[in-house]
């Protein structure tokens, strides 16, 4: 396991930097970030060349990428247009994005997979039919629609919820957002969950472990379920760098000042310190995650050992 370990971690150096090298070189295709500092109004030469040569656009490009993982790797990400350091930016968005993640798996593991659960063991039944039809019907409407929805009919209309979250951003105002955040995950675990539920069934070891006597809890939790979590739990290992990096729609819905957020603002102000900062983060938050889903293979499946 450990000789494992080590060979996955080394074999995400070159993935980082290769991500890492794509993003800063679409970031810097974007547009021109000078122009962007300036506003509706052009600038002149003399300072569109001084704020080039204050925040290093006037070097080559792979110099600017080289010159950038050197100061990363001191803790430095660079400085936003604003003036504020991305590290300060981080520092304010990155623990609510991370309680907002924290809701929408919350929401996945439980309401996803016991309703996989429950429908993969009534396969055909009408409560199978009808979890089928609402995860089709989440899959159908985009994330913004549901968003927009749940704000009006659940702070605006009804006034069970403030319809923007408040800076604080608590764990129960991120209730709402985290389960809009969630939705269409949700119903794909749950139709991964039943899928593989339904397939596992008919297997020869659950097959035996009926036969010997053992009571149905027992052969659904030590047998069935743990075999048929693999692939749910690869999906979700995968989803936790999509729903931090993909949380722009419902942040800015809620008025959420996390990740989404803040990468929305640099998009639109052409920062690439900020876009490629907060991106370098979330790659390496994907890359960790995808290692722990490795790692819980072992732990689900006994079967499974790494030389």
């Amino acid at each position: 396991m450990g000789r494992y370990v080590i060979r996955r971690l080394l074999q995400m150096i070159p993935v980082f930097f290769g991500a890492t090298l794509l993003i800063f070189l679409m970031v810097n295709v974007m547009g021109d970030p000078v122009a962007g500092l300036c506003g509706d109004r052009q600038c002149d030469p003399a300072t569109a060349a001084q704020l080039k040569k204050e925040f290093g656009l006037d070097k080559p490009v792979w110099q600017q990428y080289l010159t950038y993982m050197g100061n990363v790797f001191t803790g430095d990400f660079g400085t936003a247009f604003n003036g504020q350091a991305v590290t300060e930016l981080m520092s304010n968005a990155f623990p609510v994005t991370i309680r907002l993640t924290i809701v929408a798996i919350v929401f996945e593991i439980v309401i996803g997979i016991s309703l996989g659960v429950l429908t993969g063991l009534r396969r055909g039944r009408p409560v199978d039919t009808t979890v089928l039809l609402l995860t089709l019907v989440v899959l159908s409407v985009p994330t913004f629609v549901t968003a927009l929805l749940a704000q009006l009919l659940l702070g605006v209309k009804w006034h069970w919820i403030d319809p923007a979250v408040s800076t604080a951003a608590s764990f129960d105002e991120l209730i709402v957002p985290g389960l809009v955040l969630a939705s269409v995950s949700l119903a794909y675990v749950t139709r991964l969950t039943r899928t593989s539920i339904a397939e596992n069934k008919r297997a020869d070891y659950v097959r035996t472990a009926v036969a010997k006597g053992l009571p149905r809890r027992r052969v659904i939790s030590r047998h069935l379920l743990r075999n048929s979590l693999i692939p749910v739990v690869t999906f979700i290992g995968a989803d936790i760098g999509a729903l931090m990096g993909g949380a722009i729609v419902t942040e800015r819905i809620f008025n959420i000042h996390g990740v989404g957020y803040q990468l929305y603002q640099g998009i639109v102000r052409q920062n690439t310190q900020t876009v490629v900062g907060f991106v370098t983060i979330l790659v390496l938050i994907f890359l960790l995650a995808n290692l722990l889903v490795d790692l819980l293979y072992a732990v689900l499946d006994p079967r499974i050992r790494y030389a």
